[in-house]
């Protein structure tokens, strides 16, 4: 691993904000990286960290309630602390701490992309480069086309969100297959990394972060930063028609829908997501 250094910060919530970041140039914008649902910080894995971070600074956090980070104190599997609001306010805070004057891309992995357009809907485009969207929802709720789920996340639901052990453990060792493809070599270990993780975030966090329902396509339709898509046509967890929602609505958008990948493309390709990301982030830049 590279020279990543730990932080954390307590946004106006009171919710402890845990993150790696390393040193890059101040001239660049920074990229602040959001992970999915059950997930933490350690879903991108230190080689692709290492590789973005050569040129900018890289910020990786936890959702609260994941990883290392807090949970919101209240009935959180009843989705108290799970707001947009407290989302957009953690993400601030991660900003103001380690964001350098030119600002940040927002990039949000499956449920951190709906956490990203939390912050969008918010604080606006102060500060923010541009967009990326890794097989992301944007919005959360039935019906709204911004948050369609594949099937593997359907079988998954609810038993996934249980406090018994064992209807925990086979929903999500199922649903974590569908994360990484058994078809990607050499990557056991992180699918064990995964699932591990899905299983130590706590029961109620899993159910409490579903537990609202949130529109975010006119944030979308009016967004002055350019955004890159990446995902997966094969994608079981969050649908492709999503991805391609988010798309039609956008001003100015780069998509790369790749053919026989599922959800998390970065993990089994980090090269050429790095590459695809590289190409997009060299014209992003804080608008006037």
């Amino acid at each position: 691993m590279g020279a990543f250094r730990l932080g954390s910060v307590t946004g106006p919530t009171g919710v402890g904000i845990a993150y790696r970041v390393s040193s890059g140039p101040a001239d660049r914008p920074a990229l602040l990286l959001i992970h999915g649902w059950a997930q933490s910080q350690r879903c991108w894995g230190d080689a692709l960290l290492d590789r973005l971070a050569a040129d900018r600074t890289v910020i990786a956090m936890d959702m609260r309630g994941h990883g290392a980070s807090s949970a919101p104190p209240g009935d959180t599997a009843r989705g108290e602390g799970f707001d947009e609001a407290a989302f957009a306010s953690d993400v601030r805070a991660v900003l103001d701490a380690e964001a350098g004057p030119a600002g940040a891309i927002l990039a949000g992995w499956s449920y951190g992309g709906l956490v990203a357009c939390d912050h969008l809907a918010v604080h606006g485009t102060d500060g923010i480069a541009g967009l990326v969207l890794i097989g992301a929802i944007t919005s959360l709720g039935r019906g709204l086309r911004g948050g369609t789920i594949g099937s593997a996340m359907r079988a998954a639901l609810p038993d996934a969100l249980s406090d018994d052990p064992r209807t925990a453990v086979r929903a999500l060792g199922s649903f974590g297959t569908a994360l990484v493809p058994a078809h990607a070599e050499g990557l056991g270990a992180t699918r064990q990394l995964l699932f591990g993780t899905s299983l130590a975030t706590p029961p109620a966090v899993r159910a409490g972060v579903f537990a609202r329902t949130v529109d975010h396509d006119a944030v979308l339709s009016s967004l002055p930063v350019p955004v890159l898509i990446v995902h997966g046509e094969d994608d079981t967890v969050v649908d492709v028609a999503a991805g391609r929602h988010a798309e039609s609505l956008l001003p100015t958008v780069t998509a790369h829908y790749w053919s026989g990948e599922g959800h998390a493309p970065f993990l089994t390709d980090p090269d050429r997501f790095a590459g695809e990301f590289e190409a997009y982030a060299a014209e992003a830049v804080v608008p006037a």
